[in-house]
């Protein structure tokens, strides 16, 4: 059973190497990078020129909760993440975005986000 963690680990690894190494943040185009953990989801939105996050939210902030109900799955909760991290992002005035899905693969939750911050109006 250990290997097959340490496989996983590998190619998760491998994975976050090749989608970062394509991608950069500017002060035009601001990386949008997305973690999930076994609960929730986390997203920033970083300027890399600078070092700086830009815009901040996860699925269990102040910002997000009240608008989650226990009846929701996983998915229904990363696409309000989703629509949210938009609406912070338009405040500060940020339109374009470079997706950063780190070493996840794009479906499930991950897709769900995109999905609600394309709707949102983020344009990736």
């Amino acid at each position: 059973m250990a290997d097959k963690n340490i496989d996983k680990a590998k190619r998760a690894d491998r994975r976050r190497k090749r989608v970062r190494g394509k991608i950069f943040g500017t002060s035009v185009r601001p990386r949008l990078s997305v973690t999930k953990s076994l609960n929730n989801l986390f997203v920033q939105i970083i300027d890399d020129e600078k070092q700086a996050t830009l815009v901040a939210c996860a699925s269990n902030s102040d910002t997000v909760k009240g608008e989650i109900t226990k009846k929701m799955n996983k998915s229904a909760v990363a696409k309000k993440v989703g629509t949210a991290v938009a609406a912070l992002a338009k405040e500060k005035g940020i339109e374009a975005v470079v997706f950063d899905r780190n070493k996840n693969r794009f479906h499930g939750r991950i897709k769900a986000f995109a999905d609600g911050a394309r709707e949102g109006g983020l344009i990736f």
